[in-house]
């Protein structure tokens, strides 16, 4: 089997967990792996002169174990595979000859050595009212401060995606105020043409 690597990216409360969490359930062997869950503790992440505690910024993330994890689902990956190709197992159907792995979080293109892992990137956006209605409505540990979205939050996500498209990388952008199911429906088609398309 072949790996293929999934990016789902994109703006706070945009939509990105629930088409990662979509695609994983219908993909064939599929992995997910969530920025999210690498955060640095709250000790560790830097303040600015606000008061604000960085935590949209990759400084604030263990990207390195990050990293670790998805190099090591690479070559469990293809270790299974040789395993399989070993034993003589019978050879899966063609369509689920390939090894998904998604990757979801809101900074993933602004970190190079991810960068050039991906075969298909996606990115949701919003706009900022219903970015920050939404944020409103969503409880963090620790919680927000006042002013937090628009003292750190947006500005970080407005200078991130600047950046991103200066060096575009063959991103697709979503709107993300579409409905979930629309969404899902045209990542799913476009995955599994770009996965048919991988595989000949």
């Amino acid at each position: 089997m072949k790996t293929f690597v999934i990016g789902i990216g994109g703006v706070t409360n945009g939509g990105k967990t629930t088409l990662a969490n979509k695609l994983h359930k219908s993909l064939p062997n599929c992995s997910l792996v969530c920025q999210d869950d690498y955060f640095k503790s709250e000790a560790d992440v830097e303040t600015d002169e606000r008061g604000f505690k960085m935590y949209d910024v990759l400084e604030a993330l263990n990207m390195d174990d990050m990293m670790t994890t998805v190099n090591s689902w690479t070559k469990h990956s293809k270790d299974a595979e040789t395993t399989r190709q070993n034993q003589n197992e019978i050879p899966r159907k063609s369509e689920d000859g390939v090894y998904f792995l998604i990757i979801e979080g809101f900074l993933l293109y602004s970190y190079m050595p991810l960068d050039n892992v991906f075969n298909k990137k996606y990115f949701l956006t919003i706009p900022y009212e219903e970015c920050k209605k939404r944020r409103s409505t969503r409880v963090y540990e620790p919680p927000d401060p006042p002013d937090y979205f628009d003292g750190h939050v947006w500005p970080m996500y407005l200078k991130h995606k600047d950046q991103m498209e200066k060096a575009e990388r063959g991103i697709v952008y979503l709107d993300g105020t579409k409905l979930e199911d629309d969404i899902y429906s045209f990542v799913y088609a476009d995955i599994r043409k770009a996965a048919q398309e991988f595989t000949r």
